[in-house]
């Protein structure tokens, strides 16, 4: 048996494992990072909008500060979120961004004096002050009130990772490439490390750590079509889920983005709709003010993909071989902005579907794009039932997002949350020793290997690629943007058919080593693993809060559904996981749930808000008109963080009023 030890194990090499991985080495401890790919080719790469950090820079982010981005923040959710987490990462998003610009980020920025803009279909000429001349720029995007999401043209994440690798590089911080985990190492209470694989040789390998942290970000790759890379597909979930203890939340709330291309389902960025492009019909008519005459195309994102479905099922849907779509116009832009601000897009549009997007529409529909769930974290980023297990951005259900995630908060959260969690690491490896029986490696060892011998040697006939399809089509049919009772039974059921038979699974290719087929038949039982999680969770939620829509039970349920869904799989030959749930206490959140501004407001209120309410008011009266907003924020709703991220963030605007103040430093 091959041990490797360390500090700090990371387990996936996109922004949030990185990220993670240079606070650990930053406080010199031993630190190794494992990638199914090399760091740079990680999924991050393929953010394109921005990051949303609230540095009120430009004039259309005058105003702005960590309050509105948590607000925003909460609404989008859905009242869905921890709010304490949401606090934490509203007010470290600034401090990230500008750490980023010190680590090499190109950020665009702003330039002093008019710019012509497109707000609502119409040119408009904005004026940006001289003092703001430099600083970092941002652009609209959904379910936001100010302009915060800053942005690098519409190669926002390229930009990140390639810095935040190169810091890596820099801090010899090393990279296991072309490995997978295939399992943890637990005792039951505490997580020792990871069972991994070798891609290319077959070689298994104990990697035994004081800290385990999961970053291998989601599990779109579950569905038919999805914005994710291949690599998507849950398996870190999968690792925490099959430990049988700790436990996954909120595996039902899946994200559809408005405006993946047709029909291989490539992402156009929001950036698109942000800086002014609009959703057409057949007719070429805009519909999306007739639904949400307020915030048009720019409506939260699970909100604009029900209103593009419903249109399409009235019969507005453009005719194709590929079924019905809605046209994305970005013409109006104009061919500058989009070569300079758009130029992602350009070539994606170029290259995938042969248009020129300066001049033709873009063919679009909703499409699986992001998981709100993932491993159940507290807000440290440990799971409360494994101690030493970690999880950070897209894998992990830290919980900022509830039920639905604002586009360019996932960017933030995969930096600010690998910067906060990445301290508590940090601390935790500090503050606990290793102690491990090797032959606690060796089982689990052996477990893997009995798992690889099986499907060499044994005598299935299942094929893993085939499986994999049907578990694909049943998700996109039967749990998807609209969802009900006997469709999500109907899932359920199939699932648990398509679970029994990758008992059975066999290879036709009986290599050890570089063996794409062994590769997928180790991964398609995890991976159906994690859609009955999402299956079982939707069908035992009987509401519609962010992007869980059931048709049948159309309200948001306060009253019997303020809480998250806890999964686990404690028995390894059951076919579905057992359902728990944690309460989301009203009385101690700072923004009690109320009505998200979408629709006709058809909430069932929770019995604690009025109360929780009226106890703000009070709080707010005894602290008087003279109380500061930090002293007010901090008497609703203490949160904590490490020391050094503890300061507040400074301002355009506070320097404006303190002409002597330093201007930020953001032009260094």
């Amino acid at each position: 048996m091959k041990l490797i030890y360390t500090d700090s194990l990371v387990v996936g090499a996109g922004l949030a494992g990185l990220r993670v991985a240079i606070a650990s080495k930053e406080r010199g401890l031993d630190t190794l990072v494992l990638s199914l790919i090399p760091a740079k080719r990680s999924h991050s790469a393929a953010a394109q909008g921005g990051m949303q950090a609230s540095l009120g820079n430009a004039v259309k982010g005058m105003g702005d500060d960590e309050d509105v981005h948590f607000q925003d923040t909460v609404k989008g959710s859905d009242w869905g979120c921890d709010q304490d987490v949401a606090r934490m990462f509203a007010h470290c998003a600034p401090k990230a961004v500008r750490e980023l610009a010190t680590w090499g980020v190109p950020w665009s920025r702003v330039s002093a004096g008019p710019r012509d803009v497109i707000v609502n279909a119409q040119k408009v000429t904005l004026h940006e002050a001289q003092e703001a001349h430099g600083l970092i720029n941002a652009r609209d995007f959904g379910g936001t009130k100010k302009w915060r999401t800053c942005y690098t043209a519409d190669g926002t994440g390229h930009s990140l990772l390639y810095a935040m690798d190169n810091k890596a590089i820099s801090m010899d911080i090393p990279v296991h490439e072309r490995i997978e985990a295939l399992a943890l190492i637990h005792d039951g209470k505490r997580c020792h490390g990871v069972i991994a694989r070798c891609l290319i040789t077959g070689e298994l390998r104990a990697y035994v750590a004081k800290s385990t942290t999961i970053a291998t970000g989601g599990y779109g790759r579950i569905y038919e079509v999805s914005t994710n890379a291949i690599i998507c597909e849950g398996i870190g979930q999968a690792l925490a889920l099959e430990t049988g203890v700790a436990r996954l939340g909120n595996m039902e709330a899946v994200q559809f983005h408005p405006t993946a291309i047709v029909p291989v389902g490539i992402l156009t960025t929001e950036g698109c709709r942000g800086d002014g492009g609009l959703l057409r019909d057949k007719d070429g008519y805009r519909f999306m003010p007739d639904y949400e005459p307020d915030k048009k195309e720019l409506a939260s994102r699970d909100v604009v993909s029900r209103r593009m479905t419903e249109h399409i099922r009235k019969g507005k849907g453009v005719d194709s071989p590929y079924g019905p779509h809605l046209w994305l116009d970005i013409t109006l832009l104009g061919r500058k902005h989009i070569e300079t601000n758009l130029r992602e897009v350009q070539e994606i549009c170029e290259n995938f579907l042969g248009i020129d997007p300066a001049k033709d529409w873009i063919p679009v529909r909703p499409t699986q794009h992001y998981s709100m769930g993932g491993i159940r974290t507290n807000a440290t980023g440990e799971s409360p039932q494994l101690k030493g297990l970690f999880s950070v951005g897209e894998a992990a259900c830290w919980d900022m997002h509830g039920f639905n995630r604002l586009g360019g908060n996932s960017l933030a959260e995969t930096v600010v949350g690998g910067m906060i969690i990445g301290k508590y690491v940090a601390d935790f490896c500090e503050n606990n020793s290793l102690e491990i029986d090797t032959q606690l490696a060796e089982r689990f060892m052996q477990q893997v290997l009995s798992e690889i011998d099986l499907l060499i040697e044994g005598d299935g006939h299942e094929s893993a690629f085939a499986l994999k399809r049907e578990m694909q089509r049943i998700m996109m049919d039967y749990v998807g943007i609209f969802r009900n009772g006997p469709e999500l039974d109907k899932a359920v059921a199939e699932l648990k058919v398509l679970l029994e038979r990758s008992s059975k699974l066999g290879l036709k290719c009986k290599k050890r080593h570089a063996n794409p087929e062994l590769v997928e038949a180790l991964r398609v039982k995890r991976m159906l693993k994690v859609a009955l999680t999402v299956a079982c969770g939707a069908a035992a939620r009987t509401e519609s809060r962010g992007a869980h829509a059931r048709e049948d039970y159309p309200q948001r349920n306060d009253r019997d559904w303020l809480n998250r869904t806890l999964a686990s799989w404690p028995d390894p030959d059951a076919l579905e996981p057992v359902l728990n749930y944690e309460a989301l206490d009203v009385m101690k959140m700072e923004l009690p749930p109320g009505y998200r501004g979408y629709g006709i407001n058809n909430a069932i209120v929770h019995p604690d808000t009025e109360k929780r309410e009226q106890q703000i008011a009070n709080i707010l009266a005894e602290l008087g008109e003279d109380a500061d907003r930090y002293q007010r924020q901090r008497a609703l709703m203490p949160f904590e963080l490490p020391e050094s991220l503890q300061p507040n963030n400074e301002r355009l605007s506070d320097t404006l009023k303190s002409p002597s103040a330093n201007a930020l430093g953001e032009k260094s």
